[in-house]
């Protein structure tokens, strides 16, 4: 991976897609001196170009790209420059069908939106690398080249694929993986329901069935999935690394309804960490989500800047209720992710479409033009982030960690689970929320991560965990470090195997505690608490060994312990608890920074002697945050406390 400098922008950048193709010469012109007052940084381009490139099989026009090319080069803008294949043309699946992707239940998906493509289809492999390289041979050396971008949201429509070039992928993947057909018996458990197979040949991909399926099978199937995507980012990348010595990514998708790929299996293959982020209104707190996503987005970065290369200045497009944004908000978001680690804000798109899917998704010159007030709200961006280039570079300082395991997230979801109502993606955003109202940041971190350096370690619902990184956490508190693990953790090992000998499994003797059965509740239902709050979802027939109990049910079963560990504590929440029960909670372990007020987010970079406070105010009503130094958006002195207006943001430089 390249160092934090590796897309080469002055301070913190400011880009967007241009969609040149939806529009004529004279609107491009239009748009670099547009481009140049809104001071874009970086262009991302030919995302999405294959059918203007290379419009029938192997006759290429360049003319176009060409141009824009050189437009944005003489109004000294970088390129984010597409490989573009992220959605085949209609001539490749019209002479080669069997590229199109098939669903679970054997059927086709046909062209007429996108990434109508199967991601282990030779076919569709072979042209898109061809592909690949004529874009990569003509601009590899370009002087405005600053980054390449390999296809577009790899895995967003059509990560699992079941036809049959994928169930042959998939069989080679498992002879791989397992080696032999007794070794993938063994870890699939198919002595049950009389599955056991006897070459690697009778293997199909889990496609649709009578009854509940392998849930090992299932497993594989999405990490043989995550992985044929991964193969192929890796083959576009290796042709535009033979061209080009300009840093390679992909942008990922970290946010709340994209779970198919396991981007820490993916980060070490980017020389730069890219996301793609949108509120989603389908969320309890939206918001919260936006923090946690950036957060997560770091972790992958390996606690180094990143770059958000998508966002939406106002509505999305593709939600049941698609809310424009409130004034100020866009300002806000945006410089949250900055205080979170991201030293780039890129927005799809630039211009708003006239035609297409996503014509009513918002973009930084909407259909109302200059004349609006979401151009200017663009402009006030653009000086803010003017204003915070000395922030680029600088790192996220966090004294606690968060465990996740995309992993883990498509074991605790499989079909067949104690409660549908249990959903790993609720029960971390929940931790991560408690986290952020006590003004706590958190890194993300993958389960056997080095834990060191924290003070706490947060770990949600971790159902599936290796025998290491179940170690890995027990070290770390015997060491004297301090860990919260919530139900449903520890109950499988990585063939979603059931740990035997009583729940939580792998995490019993850090614990101090022993379940024998769990006793998920009906939709609706609570059971009330000793101490006065009210549990829901989950509860189990838990007894403490070592630990002592922190929080009963009404009929004194424990609900909440505390085990001494070594030199450490450890808490183990087995219930889903009220929030104010379980910021209480995890108080315990890390503190309050904010002193209750859960719409301020106070967040530090720092590197090289310098030190920057991010202070976020989501809320109604003006605050005072106690600091010394000089404040970067307004470009004031700060002494003894900064105000911030409600819904504003302030960045200050503290005094050494």
């Amino acid at each position: 991976m390249l160092p934090p400098s590796a897309v080469p922008l002055a301070g913190i950048g400011l880009g967007c897609d241009y969609n040149y193709e939806q529009w004529s010469p004279s609107v491009w012109r239009e748009d670099m001196a547009l481009m140049r007052e809104a001071g874009i940084d970086l262009v991302a381009i030919n995302v999405f170009g294959w059918s203007a490139l290379e419009p029938r099989p192997r006759e290429y026009d360049f003319a176009a790209l060409d141009q824009i090319v050189e437009l944005l080069h003489a109004n000294g803008i970088k390129l984010n420059l597409g490989t573009g294949t992220a959605s085949p043309p209609p001539w490749l699946t019209r002479r080669h069908p069997q590229v199109l992707p098939v669903t679970a239940d054997g059927t086709t998906r046909y062209p007429g939106g996108r990434q109508a493509f199967c991601p282990s289809s030779p076919i569709f492999r072979e042209h898109a690398l061809r592909l690949a390289e004529q874009v990569a041979t003509r601009y590899g050396n370009h002087p405005a080249l600053a980054l390449w971008h390999v296809s577009n949201e790899l895995g967003c429509h059509n990560a699992l694929c079941y036809c049959e070039a994928s169930a042959e992928a998939f069989r080679a993947w498992l002879s791989a993986k397992h080696g032999t057909i007794e070794a993938l018996n063994k870890a699939w458990g198919t002595a049950f329901w009389s599955q056991g197979y006897s070459d690697f040949d009778e293997v199909q991909p889990p496609r649709l069935a009578l009854s509940t399926r392998n849930p090992a099978q299932l497993l594989d199937f999405q990490r043989f999935s995550s992985d044929a995507l991964l193969e192929h980012h890796r083959a576009e990348a290796a042709v535009l690394r033979r061209h080009s010595d300009r840093p390679v990514t992909t942008n990922f998708m970290v946010t709340a309804h994209i779970r198919n790929q396991d981007y820490w299996s993916w980060a070490a293959d980017m020389d730069v960490i890219a996301n793609d982020h949108y509120l989603d209104h389908r969320l309890s707190d939206p918001v919260a989500e936006l923090s946690f996503a950036a957060d997560l987005t770091r972790g992958l970065a390996g606690g180094r800047p990143w770059m958000l290369m998508e966002s939406a200045t106002g509505a999305v497009n593709w939600q049941p209720y698609n809310l424009a944004k409130e004034p100020g908000q866009l300002l806000r978001n945006s410089l949250t992710h900055v205080a979170r680690g991201a030293d780039t804000i890129c927005f799809f798109q630039w211009r708003a479409s006239e035609q297409g899917a996503e014509k009513f998704h918002s973009a930084m010159l909407p259909h109302a033009g200059t004349s609006s007030a979401l151009w200017r709200e663009v402009l006030d961006l653009s000086a803010a982030l003017d204003s915070l280039g000395e922030v680029a570079g600088t790192t996220v300082e966090a004294d606690t960690a968060l465990v996740f395991s995309w992993e883990s997230w498509w074991a605790t979801e499989t079909e067949a689970r104690p409660s549908q109502d249990l959903r790993y993606l609720d029960q971390v955003h929940a931790a991560y929320r408690a986290l952020r109202e006590l003004g706590v940041t958190a890194d993300i971190v993958a389960p056997g991560s080095d834990l060191g350096r924290y003070r706490a370690v947060i770990v949600p619902c971790l159902h599936m965990v290796s025998d290491a990184e179940a170690a890995a956490i027990s070290a770390y508190v015997e060491g004297g470090g301090r860990a919260v693990i919530t139900f449903y953790s520890g109950i499988v090992d990585r063939d979603d195997r059931v740990r035997l000998g009583g729940y939580p499994g792998a995490f019993r003797e850090l614990l101090g505690v022993v379940s024998e059965e769990f006793a998920p509740l009906l939709p609706g239902q609570e059971v009330p608490l000793a101490g006065g709050g009210r549990a829901t979802v989950w509860t189990e027939r838990l007894r403490t060994t070592t630990a002592e109990v922190v929080e009963a049910y009404a009929d004194g079963t424990p609900a909440v312990t505390r085990n001494q560990y070594g030199s450490g504590l450890s808490w183990y929440i087995a219930t889903v608890l009220e929030p104010a029960g379980l910021r209480d909670v995890l108080r315990q372990a890390v503190g309050d920074r904010t002193g209750g007020n859960s719409d301020i987010e106070i967040v530090r970079r720092s590197g090289d002697g310098r030190s920057y406070v991010f202070v976020v105010n989501h809320g109604g009503k003006d605050i005072e945050h106690p600091i010394t130094g000089a404040e970067l958006v307004t470009g004031q002195a700060v002494t003894g406390s900064v105000l911030v207006p409600a819904g504003a943001v302030r960045v200050v430089r503290e005094e050494a």
